[in-house]
């Protein structure tokens, strides 16, 4: 069996109870060594088989889970934050069907999850936003075109981008065309819940300066949208008085 773990967003203690146990059971562990804290290897058993993807192809990480599985073991697949965003794991998980492999998913806390906590963050406010954006720059991996950055901006609504932080320049550029006030709140978070995190606020307009005084050309998320400074937001009808629930009668 092969697990898919989800790492968290950098923080021991922030994996999943799930993902921690699958860890400490593990035989055999491929973790991908650029991004994941290597301190979740603590919980792996002493004579547990320790793979860094980072140094690895695609072929080499499914023939040492084909290894693993032929010999009868089971393999935690560790990946950063949350699989299922920029993870590559469906391309491992065709090539382990292809296999007659099992695998299952143990989901993680996404970066901008990690950020929000930080930050103190609702993205969904009453009012400002009630959607989020998770989306990034165009690299190596190509982007739909449907998809650009000019096309989300234009909802002006949190958005929270991924691996772009060697683009800020060009991603402030996008943002403002798409149809972002210069003046819209912004934060960059270099290793969100990480112990050498840094985690700075600014606007649209000066992202580009702020990632250049403090040295930031990766390992970082950038938010932006109106959410990010709570300000002249709605407060929720949930939690009103003269608002009935399924648990709550309103009150006169």
């Amino acid at each position: 069996m092969v697990y898919f773990v989800g790492a968290g967003t950098g923080a021991v203690d922030l994996i999943t109870v799930r993902g921690m146990r699958l860890l400490e059971q593990a035989d055999v562990i491929i973790y991908a060594g650029s991004l994941v804290n290597p301190e979740l290897l603590a919980y792996a058993k002493k004579d547990c088989e320790i793979h860094n993807s980072a140094k690895l192809t695609l072929e080499e990480v499914i023939q040492i889970m084909r290894n693993a599985h032929e010999g009868g073991k089971t393999t935690v697949r560790l990946h950063t934050g949350e699989p299922s965003i920029y993870g590559a794991v469906r391309e491992q998980m065709d090539e382990l069907d292809k296999l007659g492999v099992s695998y299952e998913s143990c989901p993680g806390v996404s970066a901008c999850f990690g950020a929000a906590a930080s930050l103190n963050l609702e993205y969904t406010l009453p009012g400002i936003s009630q959607s989020l954006i998770i989306t990034r720059m165009e690299g190596k991996t190509k982007v739909p075109e449907m998809e650009s950055v000019e096309s989300f901006a234009a909802h002006q609504t949190s958005m929270a981008i991924y691996l772009s932080a060697g683009m800020i320049k060009e991603l402030r550029d996008r943002l403002i065309k798409g149809g972002y006030d210069k003046d819209t709140p912004a934060a960059l978070v270099y290793k969100a819940t990480w112990a050498d995190e840094e985690a700075y606020i600014c606007t649209i307009e000066t992202l580009y300066d702020t990632a250049v005084e403090h040295g930031i050309i990766k390992t970082a998320l950038i938010l932006v949208g109106n959410a990010i400074t709570h300000n002249h937001y709605e407060k929720s009808r949930l939690y009103a008085a003269d608002f009935s629930t399924g648990f709550r009668n309103k009150r006169n």
